[in-house]
């Protein structure tokens, strides 16, 4: 009878054990922690048993050891997944790391907007057979002014508030006219540093950051992007400027796109023109969008001055060319309905995240 006693005193100790820790509350860190005591401590109700089996005569030892150190480990494994649940439940409750949820997935990050529309406006005219080249953000005075005719004493000089760059010389030293340094004010520098290296025909895009003094508001900053473009070969006319432009307005803002040209002034063409395309909120109607217009400006553009094919070598009554140039911000803002410039350099999550 104390051998048989023994082994039931085990097969009972499995079913109160395992029954008592099914019922403990993860969260309750002190109730597993009496549980263990309970029945796996030194005086613990497990070790009694283990103590208890020293009465038994020699062959019921050996089979009533085996069932007790297994019951022993089971219990010990049972004890390790509560005690996880429980520093689980309790970390969740704190704000902390659950370590049995399955991993966050990392954000993906993308292209800056300004980055995104200016890909998109360089592969419209890649298409077209143009290519994208850029040039320096420091740029000559030479390139910037003086080639795009717009010398010291043109009065156009005073449209572009100049960020000019400190070069260090000797006291009473005078600069050479286009030898003084400068933030470019925009792109059109590069048509210079082009055709100064090729030889018609050209055909190139030039995306790149411009500077100016400015006060900063809903449609200025003094740092900003500018796309150039630039076609020059024998035989180009006006009607190339304005196929070429519609079909960009087309690609950019849609098929059914209307666009206007009107005449305007840019030193470094002749005729200077300002494009529009019909306002894609009120289809022309007039809002606030457009300013009640029902036409939204976009770019300037014109046919290459004279002076300034002149200028790099090229004999103008040979070749023939046309210009234009657009803030690629404008045109995110007009088709996203982007009221304020700003966002775009505020570093903003918020907004940055919806392109």
């Amino acid at each position: 009878m104390p051998e048989t006693s023994a082994i039931i005193d085990i097969d009972l100790l499995r079913a109160e054990a395992l029954g008592a820790l099914g019922k403990l509350n993860a969260s309750d860190a002190a109730a597993v922690e009496h549980w263990r005591v309970e029945f796996l401590g030194r005086k613990g109700r497990l070790t009694a048993a283990l103590r208890g089996l020293a009465t038994l005569p020699p062959d019921q030892r050996r089979d009533a050891g085996a069932a007790a150190n297994a019951l022993k480990e089971l219990l010990e494994s049972r004890l390790a997944e509560k005690q996880a649940q429980s520093a689980a439940s309790r970390a969740s409750a704190a704000g902390g790391v659950d370590v049995t949820l399955p991993g966050r997935r990392l954000r993906q990050g993308r292209y800056h907007p300004s980055t995104q529309i200016i890909r998109e406006i360089c592969r419209a005219f890649n298409e077209m057979g143009f290519q994208t080249v850029e040039g320096p953000e420091v740029e000559w005075e030479r390139y910037n002014f003086d080639l795009l005719n717009i010398p010291r004493d043109h009065p156009a000089r005073d449209r572009w508030d100049t960020v000019w760059v400190d070069q260090r010389r000797p006291e009473g030293a005078e600069v050479e006219v286009g030898q003084r340094m400068l933030l470019r004010t925009h792109t059109s520098p590069m048509q210079g540093r082009v055709m100064e290296k090729v030889q018609p025909p050209v055909r190139v895009v030039v995306p790149g950051k411009c500077y100016r003094v400015e006060a900063t508001d809903a449609t200025h900053e003094w740092q900003f992007h500018q796309v150039e473009g630039l076609a020059v070969d024998e035989g180009i006319t006006f009607a190339d400027l304005k196929g070429t432009l519609y079909e960009f307005a087309r690609r950019i803002f849609g098929a059914e796109r209307k666009v206007r040209f009107r005449c305007d002034y840019f030193p470094f063409v002749e005729p200077g023109v300002e494009m529009s395309i019909d306002c894609f909120a009120c289809s022309g109607k007039g809002c606030p969008i457009c300013k009640q217009s029902g036409w939204i400006e976009v770019m300037g553009a014109g046919m290459v001055h004279p002076k300034v094919l002149a200028g790099v070598g090229y004999d103008a009554e040979k070749y023939t060319g046309f210009a234009f140039g657009m803030g690629p911000e404008r045109i995110a803002m007009l088709r996203h309905g982007i009221e304020d410039i700003r966002h775009f350099f505020a570093n903003d999550l918020r907004f940055l995240s919806q392109f």
